[in-house]
């Protein structure tokens, strides 16, 4: 039976994209996208999740790139705008699977530094039953230890459980992990494929 719906937080409740900040500073779209897919890019971004501050960060990336120091060190300034919203959908369904009992969590890989302003700026994060986030725990999804984290801090049973996240790499660690991973493209497409794994546990 499950009980618990885990949430990533990026890509599926929140729509967070560096492009927003970046096409206020380049002059084209194909610009932005260079800067954000071969300088900013994920691989990049994805140090500050556990391993770096941003200003560590900046520093290891402007020697490589030293014709974009001053729209790399604008990373951290524009940060609030890359994190552009709630993704309604997404909301609209946590908030029906609330109603319908079940228990809500986060496990996000997300910076210390930055996730105090996400929460200030969504509601909905407070509004859970417990919030796990690479930063603090210093440990990033897909590693194993921040799934466990996650179990062992709120008593979770992993096949109580259904995790939603919109990489595959995560899904596949948590599945297994003994988690019902549901790989994320939309909420209309979650909310399926929930109802699916609940009907066949339910055979």
């Amino acid at each position: 039976m499950i009980k618990n719906i885990v949430f990533d937080f990026g890509g599926v409740l929140v729509d967070w994209d560096p492009r927003y900040f970046y096409r206020k500073i380049f002059a084209t779209e194909q610009e932005v996208e260079h800067f954000v897919t071969e300088v900013c890019n994920q691989e990049w971004n994805t140090l500050t999740d556990a391993e770096m501050t941003f200003a560590e960060a900046i520093e290891l990336l402007v020697p490589k790139f030293p014709q974009y120091e001053r729209e790399i060190r604008l990373y951290w300034d524009g940060w609030l705008d890359m994190l552009h919203s709630e993704i309604p959908e997404s909301i609209a369904l946590k908030a029906s699977l609330r109603a319908e009992g079940y228990r809500l969590y986060g496990l996000t890989n997300w910076s210390a530094e930055t996730f105090p302003l996400a929460e200030q700026k969504f509601s909905f994060m407070k509004g859970l039953d417990g919030v796990v986030v690479s930063g603090y725990e210093r440990v990033k999804k897909p590693d194993e230890r921040i799934f466990r984290i996650l179990l062992d801090r709120y008593n979770l049973r992993p096949e109580e459980t259904v995790f939603f996240d919109d990489h595959i790499e995560n899904i596949i660690a948590a599945r297994e992990m003994g988690i019902h991973g549901i790989l994320f493209k939309d909420a209309a497409q979650a909310e399926r494929d929930l109802n699916a794994l609940i009907e066949t546990l339910n055979e």
